[in-house]
């Protein structure tokens, strides 16, 4: 019998071995399960502070592009008058007073160009010439038209070179509204 009762003692010993070893586990797992639930809401947190960062980025670079696409039609008004010449009905002027027109603000318009941009053609060559289309151009730089098939490199006619810049260099003043393109012009 006492054979039998150290036998059942030395059972529930190892049983109760057993209970604090998987209460031991179960408290170490549940430490990791919190500390993992810690770094998680941490990403999170750390992920939403990104998003925000790259919104508010997102919205400066936006407004930025607003004020230099401004600043450029200012330019234009400015030199060439160009907003006046395109906002004003031409249909009652004779060709000869349109034509006069354009010239002055063409050349205003191009003194703009020649001082914001240096512009580039994308394909080089003179229009009508016959050009190939290599393997793997960028097709926001080149429109095919016509009858396309098959795959690159094509051969067809250059209807347009296409313009490119190489430089930009677009003032944007910062203690103005960059939305006034013009100011209104009162005489005293």
């Amino acid at each position: 019998a006492r054979a039998e009762r150290d036998a059942a003692q030395g059972e529930r010993d190892a049983a109760q071995e057993g209970r604090a070893k998987a209460e031991a586990a179960a408290a170490k797992a549940e430490a990791a399960r919190a500390e993992a639930a810690a770094e998680a809401e941490e990403l999170r947190k750390k992920l939403a502070e990104a998003r925000t960062a790259e919104e508010a980025a997102r919205a400066r670079l936006g407004a930025a592009r607003d004020e230099g696409a401004l600043a450029v039609f200012a330019w234009f008004q400015r030199e060439g008058r160009l907003v006046d010449f395109c906002m004003e009905s031409i249909d009652a002027y004779e060709d000869a007073q349109v034509g006069a027109a354009a010239r002055a603000i063409h050349r205003g318009c191009r003194k703009v160009l020649d001082e914001a941009l240096a512009l580039e053609a994308v394909l080089p060559g003179e229009e009508q010439a016959r050009v190939e289309v290599p393997v793997g151009f960028d097709p926001v730089a080149i429109a095919l038209t016509g009858n396309v098939r098959g795959a690159p490199p094509f051969q067809g006619t250059l209807v347009h070179h296409g313009w490119r810049t190489a430089r930009v260099a677009v003032a944007v003043a910062e203690q103005v509204d960059p939305r006034v393109l013009a100011p209104a012009e009162v005489e005293l």
